[in-house]
C-alpha cells in the first residue's frame, strides 16, 4: 500500500481578513509529523517488514487525522469551496476506514481516543467528522430549494436519476438478502446518499434525514458487527420511505 497523506491544495488559503490558517505551514507540519514518525519507527520500532508496514499505516492515520482537523477549520472559515471540501473529506474518510480494515492495524490502533492519547493529539473537529463518518455537506441538506429537484439537464440528469434509483434498489435488495454487517451496508448506503445528492443538488427531500442517521449508526459499529433483525426491518422501512421521498421530488 502506498503511503497516503491527504493534503489541502496550495490554492486553499484563507480569503477572509481574520483568517489565520496558512495552508503551506499546515502541509509542512504534516510532512514533518510523518517524516519524524517514520524516522523514529525505523530506528526504534520496526524490526521486520510487517512491523514497518504497521507503523507506516499508523503514521498515515496520524496524518489523516491532522489533515481532517485542518480541513474542518478551513471549511468553517470559508477558505475552501464546498465541493472541494466534500471531495477531500470523503477521500480522507475512505482511506481512514480502508487502513483500519486491516486487523493488525486495528489492534494496534485500539480506538480513536486511545490513539489520540498515545500520540498527544486533540483534533476535536476531526474526531467529530470521523465519528459521523461523512462530510458536513453530506449531512446537512441545502435549504435553498427544499422538496424540489434541480432543473432537468437531459441525458446527464437522466443518467444521475438512474444511478440514484439503482443505488436505492441495490441497498434494499442487500437487506432483503440478509446482508446485515456494517462493512456490507455502510458502503452501499454511502452510495445512496451521494448519488441522491447529485440529483437533488443537496436539497432536502422527505425522510432524507433518516439516510443520514442510519449512516451515522452504521459508522459507529464495528466492521463485522451486524444489525439485529428488528434494526434491519426498521432500516428497510425507513430507507423505503426515503426512496419514496426522493421519487416524489422528481415528478
Amino acid at each position: 500500500m502506498q503511503p497516503y497523506a491527504p493534503v489541502l491544495p496550495s490554492s486553499y488559503v484563507p480569503n477572509t481578513s481574520n483568517a489565520t490558517i496558512n495552508m503551506d505551514q499546515v502541509r509542512e507540519l504534516q510532512a514533518n509529523h510523518v517524516r519524524n514518525d517514520a524516522e523514529l519507527q525505523e530506528v526504534k520500532l520496526a524490526e521486520t517488514r510487517a512491523d514497518q508496514d504497521l507503523w507506516d499505516s499508523l503514521a498515515e492515520i496520524f496524518s489523516i487525522i491532522v489533515t481532517l482537523d485542518e480541513l474542518e477549520k478551513a471549511f468553517l472559515k470559508d477558505a475552501i469551496p464546498e465541493a472541494e471540501y466534500t471531495e477531500i473529506c470523503e477521500r480522507a474518510l475512505k482511506q481512514y476506514r480502508s487502513i483500519l480494515a486491516d486487523d493488525s492495524v486495528a489492534r494496534a490502533f485500539v480506538g480513536l481516543e486511545e490513539f489520540k492519547a498515545e500520540w498527544g493529539l486533540e483534533a476535536p473537529r476531526a474526531t467529530e467528522r470521523i465519528r459521523v463518518g461523512m462530510p458536513s455537506t453530506t449531512m446537512t441538506a441545502s435549504s435553498s430549494a427544499p422538496h424540489q429537484a434541480p432543473a432537468a439537464t437531459g441525458i446527464t440528469s437522466g443518467a444521475l436519476i438512474a444511478e440514484a434509483t439503482q443505488d436505492f434498489i441495490t441497498f434494499l435488495d442487500a437487506l432483503r438478502l440478509g446482508m446485515l454487517a456494517k462493512d456490507q451496508l455502510h458502503p452501499l448506503l454511502t452510495d445512496v446518499i451521494q448519488s441522491a445528492n447529485k440529483v437533488t443538488g443537496g436539497a432536502d427531500f422527505e425522510n432524507r434525514g433518516k439516510i443520514v442517521q442510519w449512516l451515522i449508526t452504521l459508522n459507529q459499529m464495528q466492521a463485522s458487527e451486524e444489525l439485529s433483525e428488528q434494526q434491519a426491518r426498521q432500516l428497510e422501512m425507513e430507507i423505503t420511505q426515503a426512496y419514496n421521498g426522493f421519487k416524489s421530488i422528481l415528478t
